[in-house]
């Protein structure tokens, strides 16, 4: 297959994409007279989304046409803005147009998933799950998160900062020492993808203030792509406790991260989990449950 083959693909369907978003969006809409019975042309015309998004009409039926011309974000944005695109449809856009979409962004309908992203952790019982914001803060955890992990509100409540804070965890963990530089290279690849974000960089002045292993681990430049983990834990009522954690995204929340705990075929991790989440083994534990 020749270098040209993928664009070639890539141009009647930015053809037939764009043709159908102008279809959709009236005259009326865009804050046109609609022409009345004299118009044809469903939705808007060519030369009117290039008057709206202040570019040529020639270069954008180019655009359309899918010739090879030169696009900046820019112009890619005015366009996506007067065809009333989604955050989705717009990263289509950029990806027709051969160039790299920009971050994901939420839609406004998709802010409030929080009922359905709880009954998924609490379904996810006795095993531990937890959901964390772009900034690794815990926006919600399971009962089991509480009783394994020791996640609680007295603490930071940020994963990162509590991973290398936190006595508690720290102490039950047999594999810190191992899972520490993932933990950091996984978390300098979150940071790099907004080198400019000032939460992040509150965030790594914190960590960086609050541990010296933090900084040591920072220092090595190691960058990872978030996967999966091995956890072995020694907890107080059940002894040793082999988890393996993945996180997960979702298209539509790209600023949250599911992380759930599966038990491993090992030390019988499975029947010691589901005790603990028995009426039993939470008046056994020695921490309260999240509520």
């Amino acid at each position: 297959m020749t270098e040209d083959a993928p664009r070639n693909q890539r141009r009647p369907e930015l053809r037939e994409f764009l043709k159908s978003r102008r279809a959709r969006v009236s005259p009326a809409e865009a804050g046109l007279p609609d022409g009345g019975a004299r118009r044809r042309t469903p939705g808007l015309r060519r030369e009117e989304v290039a008057v709206l998004a202040g570019v040529g009409a020639s270069w954008y039926q180019w655009l359309e046409q899918g010739r090879d011309i030169s696009v900046s974000p820019q112009v890619l944005d005015s366009v996506a803005r007067v065809l009333r695109l989604s955050n989705t449809e717009r990263r289509h856009l950029y990806t027709l147009a051969g160039m790299n979409p920009p971050v994901p962004e939420v839609a406004p309908g998709d802010r409030d998933m929080c009922d359905g992203l709880r009954r998924l952790i609490d379904t996810w019982m006795p095993y531990p799950a937890h959901i964390m914001d772009a900034y690794y803060n815990c926006v919600m955890y399971n009962d089991a998160a509480a009783v394994v992990l020791g996640m609680r509100p007295e603490i930071t409540q940020n994963c990162v900062v509590d991973f290398f804070t936190d006595p508690l965890y720290r102490g039950r963990s047999k594999t810190w020492e191992r899972n520490a530089r993932t933990v950091v290279a996984q978390f300098r690849a979150s940071c790099a993808v907004a080198p400019d974000d000032e939460g992040f960089r509150e965030l790594l002045a914190e960590l960086t203030g609050s541990s010296a292993e933090f900084a040591e681990l920072w220092e090595l430049r190691d960058i990872e792509d978030a996967g999966q983990i091995r956890k072995e834990l020694d907890h107080p009522l059940v002894g040793l406790l082999a988890v393996e954690s993945t996180a997960m995204k979702v298209p539509v929340r790209p600023d949250l991260t599911i992380v759930l705990h599966t038990p491993l075929p090992e030390a019988n991790t499975a029947s010691k989990l589901e005790w603990l989440a028995s009426p039993e083994g939470r008046r056994g534990s020695m921490y309260p449950v999240a509520g």
